[in-house]
Parts: C-alpha cells; sequence; structure tokens
C-alpha cells in the first residue's frame, strides 16, 4: 500500500516518524507500507519542498505498483480559495490512476487541526467526496465520521508550539486504527509501500 499525503502522513508532531498514522497503520492491519508525505503539500499548495501533490504523483515511480493507494488530505489548500482546485484534483487523480491503474484508490479527506472546523476545510471535504463519489472511488472523511471532537480534540491534537495542532502520537496511533477500521472493508489483504520525501518531524503544515 502506497500512503500518500502531506505533514500529517509524514507524522508531524510525533516523537519520531516512524510514530506518524500512516506507519503505524501497517503495524496495525498487517500491511507492507510505503509513505510519501511533504509538509504543506496540497493540490494547490506547495510543500516544504516545493511541491503541489500534482507534481509529486508525476514523479511517482510506476514499478511500485501497489494494490491500494491512500492519497490524503489537504488542510493545507484552505488558503488557497476555491478558483481551480477542482480542476488541480481532478488533473492529480487521472495522473495517479494512469500511473497505477490497477490500485485501489482510497481518498482520505481532510481532518480538523481546529475546532470549530474551518469552513474552507468543510468545502475541501465536499469537495473531495463529490469528486471521489463521480469516480466511485471509496472516500473516507474523517468529519462526516467525526473522528475529531470536542470530547477527544486535546487528546488527539498537541497544540504546543513544537505540535503546531497536528496529531500528537497518541493521535498518530487513533489516526492509525481509525484509518484501518475505515480501509480495511473496502480492499482485499494487500502489503502497503511507503516512500519518505520529508523523514523529520516538522511545525506547519
Amino acid at each position: 500500500m502506497l500512503v500518500f499525503g502531506d505533514s500529517w502522513t509524514v507524522g508531524s508532531a510525533a516523537t519520531a516518524p516512524s510514530g506518524g498514522y500512516a506507519y503505524r497503520v501497517a503495524d496495525i492491519a498487517g500491511w507492507d507500507t510505503i509513505v510519501n508525505g511533504e509538509s504543506g503539500s496540497g493540490y494547490l499548495k506547495e510543500g516544504r519542498a516545493g511541491n503541489t501533490f500534482g507534481e509529486r504523483i508525476a514523479r511517482l515511480d510506476p514499478a511500485l505498483d501497489p494494490d491500494v493507494v491512500i492519497i490524503q488530505g489537504s488542510i493545507n489548500d484552505r488558503r488557497q480559495g476555491a478558483a481551480g482546485y477542482r480542476k488541480a484534483v481532478q488533473a492529480a487523480w487521472d495522473d495517479l490512476a494512469a500511473t497505477y491503474p490497477e490500485a485501489t484508490i482510497v481518498v482520505l479527506g481532510p481532518a480538523p487541526q481546529v475546532l470549530p472546523i474551518e469552513a474552507a476545510t468543510l468545502r475541501i471535504d465536499q469537495d473531495l467526496a463529490e469528486l471521489a463519489a463521480a469516480r466511485e472511488w471509496p472516500y473516507v472523511s474523517p468529519i462526516a465520521e467525526h473522528w475529531i471532537t470536542d470530547d477527544n480534540y486535546l487528546e488527539v491534537i498537541d497544540t504546543s508550539e513544537r505540535g503546531a495542532d497536528h496529531p500528537s502520537d497518541a493521535g498518530h496511533l487513533y489516526l492509525a486504527q481509525r484509518v484501518a477500521e475505515a480501509v480495511a472493508p473496502l480492499v482485499d489483504p494487500v502489503t502497503v509501500v511507503a516512500l519518505e520525501e520529508d523523514p523529520e518531524p516538522v511545525a506547519g503544515r
């Protein structure tokens, strides 16, 4: 399985990157994992290394040939506005599907880093849900499924200066459990694979 995403996928705010949800889901579900994350990255927004999702997808190695791809996020586009967003998502997804035509592609929508959930994050979640439905791709919405609420927010999110509103160690474990539960019914038993573009925990997105 290839897990592709932003700083949450990198494992930001975890004590070690290997404590991030994308790595821990492999242990929980018994999958082999490849993780490809870049902090700050989104469909429109360039990340820490200067790349958008589309640019990163264009560089993926077709030889990886994963059985399943999870593409996560991203809240990083919430300040980019709606103009051009759906077009950028469609282009990135077209390229991803062409690169891995046999893979089951699961879209993991944005999870709220603050509460109440920002209006732009809600818009991103709706856009991704509608675009995934049009392709008949599975869509997992942490927002619609209430993964992060007032009741568990301070357990899941590290609000310290270092954490910068990313998941804590406990939060990454919780997210790994929720991702495994959500994805397992959608796919056959698989091996998961991960690439590390941004292996160090960082503050910010």
